[in-house]
């Protein structure tokens, strides 16, 4: 399973900025970027990325904006992060500041659109997709 569906490792990775092209050219602004927080992706790494969303063989297209629904939320990663560090659901609700049955929602909304079906099956995707680290 990939840790972005459909969108790729890029993405994924939370990559913040990317440069396939001249690097002589673009490193500096890239680098300007990303000091102010800011993505940077020169073009040709843009039509990488997005290359997966590109026509399928079949036919059609993919829908982008589904795509980017089954991406775990920023709140669903911190949930995600705080289980896998062996945090309880009720813990991980004291700690965001959240009530049980908010933490008990998200857990549930990350496993639905990652279609994981036990929590070590979410550490592993934690692990695997750098959200903490083994």
């Amino acid at each position: 399973m990939a840790c972005l569906l459909k969108c790729g490792p890029v993405l994924d990775a939370d990559v913040r900025g990317y440069v396939v092209s001249d690097p002589a050219r673009d490193l500096l602004s890239a680098a300007e970027a990303l000091a102010n927080h800011k993505p940077f992706f020169t073009p040709r790494a843009t039509e990488l990325i997005l290359s997966n969303f590109g026509p399928r063989p079949g036919g059609g297209t993919p829908d982008v904006q589904a795509s980017l629904d089954q991406r775990p939320t920023s709140r669903e990663r911190e949930i995600v992060q705080l289980l896998a560090k062996g945090k309880t659901t009720k813990e991980a609700a004291v700690a965001l500041g959240i009530s049980v049955k908010t933490a008990e929602m998200h857990r549930a909304n990350v496993m639905r659109k990652l279609q994981i079906h036990s929590v070590t099956e979410l550490v592993r995707y934690a692990v695997r997709c750098r959200i903490i680290e083994a």
